[in-house]
């Protein structure tokens, strides 16, 4: 066998022995026979064996240290892990959370800002509203003050001046032209066109000597002293007794009295 060939498996041999933790008695000789081929094959082989069966009876203890090792790294790893995975979580997810808030918080504002503005529009449309009946409610009143001006300046327009001046005067603008004789000749005899001319004996009083005299407040609360008001009572009591002052004037003449 060459040299270099005996030289690596002595170092072989050494190697496996010294990894068994044993030492390398003794040294090989080796020559060119057979013979010592097999005796160097032997003797490595005798090392190697012995080299494993020390490294098997040392591997027991070596693999418990070695598990408990393995097991308590473990242990280590998983109470540390979740925390470490926590945080990588949160510094790998902090973007995207505030991202995420930030739009939360957008659209917020922008639902407060619709609801806000949609308000406004409310209270504006509101206010409008009552601005607009305000006025519907100014120009009716301003229209109904107007409408009754107007209906009572036509009524003192069309209503007759009320008469004035004599008796005979005021008599001669309310009795009906054709039946003033009558009428002035009855009123002549009864009072004398006084207004306030009372019968002694009877109580009869005013131009038509009215008894009871309150029955002329049928014409006006004013019978005692106007003239006019008398008038109208004395000329509507001889319609309603004799048809017309003609007729009465006529059964006063048959009478002296009507």
């Amino acid at each position: 066998m060459p040299a270099s060939t005996l030289r690596v498996r002595k170092s072989t041999a050494a190697a496996v022995a010294a990894v068994a933790g044993l030492a390398v008695v003794g040294t090989f000789a080796i020559d060119s026979t057979g013979a010592a081929n097999a005796a160097t094959t032997t003797s490595a082989t005798t090392a190697t064996a012995a080299a494993h069966t020390a490294t098997d009876s040392l591997a027991p203890f070596q693999r418990v240290s070695t598990d408990a090792v393995t097991v308590a790294d473990t242990a280590a790893d998983t109470a540390v892990r979740p925390a470490d995975a926590a945080t990588m979580a949160r510094l790998t997810d902090t973007p995207a959370s505030e991202a995420r808030a930030a739009a939360a918080a957008k659209q917020a504002a922008a639902v407060k800002a619709a609801a806000a503005r949609k308000a406004a529009q409310a209270k504006q449309a509101e206010q409008a509203k009552q601005a607009a009946d305000a006025r519907k409610a100014a120009a009716a009143k301003k229209a109904a003050a107007q409408k009754a001006a107007a209906q009572k300046q036509s009524a003192a327009q069309s209503a007759p001046s009320a008469p004035s001046g004599s008796p005979q005067q005021i008599a001669a603008e309310i009795v009906p032209a054709g039946q003033l004789a009558s009428f002035d000749q009855i009123i002549s005899h009864e009072s004398g066109w006084n207004v306030e001319a009372v019968n002694p004996s009877s109580g009869s009083y005013g131009l038509g000597q009215a008894l009871p005299a309150d029955k002329m407040a049928s014409a006006g609360s004013d019978w005692r002293t106007d003239a006019a008001t008398q008038i109208k009572w004395a000329l509507g009591y001889m319609d309603s007794r004799y048809g017309s002052p003609n007729q009465a004037w006529s059964f006063w003449q048959a009478n002296s009295w009507y």
